[in-house]
């Protein structure tokens, strides 16, 4: 017979995001009686945040299902609760791969206004992707990478494939093109949450592994599953507008000198310190934070402070702002059948995905815009996207400033000196003081050992003090799902199982001694 948990460990999770919601269910429905979720502000989801623009649902933060299939828990439970269209649920989708990159139907424009034809630009997106497919290979390769950075490579690789078939038709048709790939290199820094492709790890970014399935979104908003999966916690579970300063922690060298860990050093070996003065005491803790937050403040956040090798990961891992530029139309300027505009800036014939100068020019890092479907549901409304230093600059800006910056933009590019914007509305994350970002990527000089680092607990195995007093979970620590809802998902699962075997390991070594103790009395 298994043994039982110890089901009266006192857990505490910091964070109310999808990782400490799915750790929180895990442990309760194994039976773990003790179990509190410590939120910084007032609402549950963490970077899924569904907003309105007008009368339209929008998403201010987690955008996709990426890979909606069976793999991918966060399809399932959404398959589960009926939050998803039926046609986006059949084996059709689920068994198409796309790679991460959906096939939507373009429109290009370019910045002398007008479209450019797809044919004109064919050879730029097969050449690029050539390229990002030679990319994926590094880190599986097992060789060591030509140079350090995915921007760098591409920069070395790609004029080297183009120059002699894209010359030989013209200087003016080899500019068009190399804009284009700057706008994809623009592109991929929102799919990477990187400022710069120049920051991202040649060696690391196929780290990231992909799941089949057309992506999806959420009809009514995905902030529907994070209701769902709140309605199954017990009342009073989670304590919102409760920001946590400090977590004390015993790491066998280091004397606590909260006032509260001394007194309840015996039975509770970690103290949550919150800012309102409020201690939780645990004998584990499970923090979910977002990697900004983590990186801003590890050196205050833990007592004492985090080992050196898991340091140095925080601060080596990267963490990016991707935002997005909300915009309702009155009447569509694209087609129909369009479902991403592209923006084409012809006299950036040099290949860089940064503006020169971001307080006049920040407008050039959006990529271009998706088209919300279907529009019975949402309307005409654009979706602009825009990473990097640019993106954060653009949060600091009156939204009065940004929506005349981008209507001349569209105005530019399309061609209509009268066209006009409804209603805008931006997300910030990078001003988010609990969040200080969007997603992780593996920066330039991360590797698979620095996404351990991340989601090793305290102690470090090998000491001797009480295990697994701290515990680390959220999007950055899953090994090769980081950046999505999934893995974030996933890392806090894997959490609440850790604890789990933990206490049933201990059970069972606790049972064991009990039997040999009976056998000699």
């Amino acid at each position: 017979m298994t043994p039982l948990p110890n089901l009266e460990a006192k857990i505490v999770i910091v964070g109310c995001g999808i990782s400490g919601i799915g750790a929180a269910l895990k442990l309760i429905k194994n039976g773990f009686k003790n179990v509190r979720i410590i939120e910084a502000t007032g609402r549950s989801g963490g970077r899924i945040r569904t907003g309105r623009l007008g009368s339209n649902i929008v998403e201010i933060g987690a955008n996709w299902i990426h890979g909606p299939s069976q793999g991918n828990p966060v399809f399932r439970l959404a398959c589960q609760h009926g939050l998803l269209d039926p046609a986006d649920t059949t084996e059709e989708n689920q068994a198409m791969d796309v790679g991460g990159h959906p096939p939507w139907v373009p429109t290009f424009l370019r910045s002398s206004g007008g479209e450019v034809e797809p044919e004109t630009l064919a050879p730029a997106l097969e050449v690029f992707s050539q390229v990002m497919e030679t990319v994926q290979g590094f880190s599986s390769s097992g060789g060591g990478e030509p140079v350090a950075s995915v921007g760098e490579f591409i920069r070395t690789e790609l004029p080297r494939l183009a120059k002699d078939d894209w010359m030989a038709q013209g200087e003016g048709l080899w500019n068009l093109r190399m804009s284009f790939v700057n706008t994809m290199l623009k592109g991929e820094c929102c799919i990477n949450g990187t400022p710069t492709m120049e920051d991202l790890s040649l060696r690391a970014c196929g780290l990231y592994q992909t799941l089949p399935g057309l992506d999806c979104t959420f009809p009514r908003g995905y902030e529907g599953l994070v209701d769902c999966l709140m309605r199954q916690l017990p009342e009073g579970t989670v304590a919102y507008n409760t920001p946590v300063c400090k977590v004390h922690w015993a790491d066998g060298k280091h004397t606590g000198t909260h006032p509260h860990t001394l007194s309840q050093a015996h039975t509770h070996p970690v103290q949550v310190e919150c800012a309102s003065g409020e201690v939780f005491p645990a004998d584990h803790v499970i923090v979910t934070v977002p990697l900004g937050y983590l990186k801003k403040h590890h050196t205050t956040l833990l007592s004492p402070p985090l080992p050196g090798h898991k340091a140095q990961s925080v601060e080596r891992m990267g963490f990016g702002t991707n935002n997005k530029i909300f915009l309702e139309f009155a009447q569509p300027f694209w087609s129909p059948t369009t479902e991403v505009i592209y923006l084409l800036w012809e006299d950036e014939e040099h290949l860089r995905d940064t503006v020169p100068n971001i307080h006049t020019h920040w407008a050039r890092k959006l990529f271009g815009f998706t088209v919300l479907k279907p529009t019975e549901r949402y309307g005409h409304v654009l979706c602009g996207w825009i990473a990097g230093h640019e993106s954060e600059y653009m949060e600091s800006l009156p939204e009065a400033e940004v929506l005349n910056t981008v209507t001349q933009v569209l105005r530019r590019f399309t061609g209509i000196p009268s066209l006009s914007v409804c209603r805008m509305l931006r997300s910030q994350w990078f001003s988010e003081v609990y969040t200080c970002g969007s997603y992780s990527y593996p920066a330039t000089g991360c590797s698979a050992v620095d996404i351990a680092h991340l989601a090793e607990p305290l102690p470090p195995a090998h000491t001797h003090t009480q295990p697994l007093q701290v515990l680390f979970a959220g999007e950055a620590t899953h090994d090769s799902y980081f950046s999505t809802v999934h893995g974030a998902l996933m890392s806090g699962w894997r959490e609440a199982d850790r604890l789990i075997a933990h206490h049933s390991s201990a059970s069972a070594s606790s049972s064991s001694s009990s039997s040999q103790l009976s056998s000699k009395l």
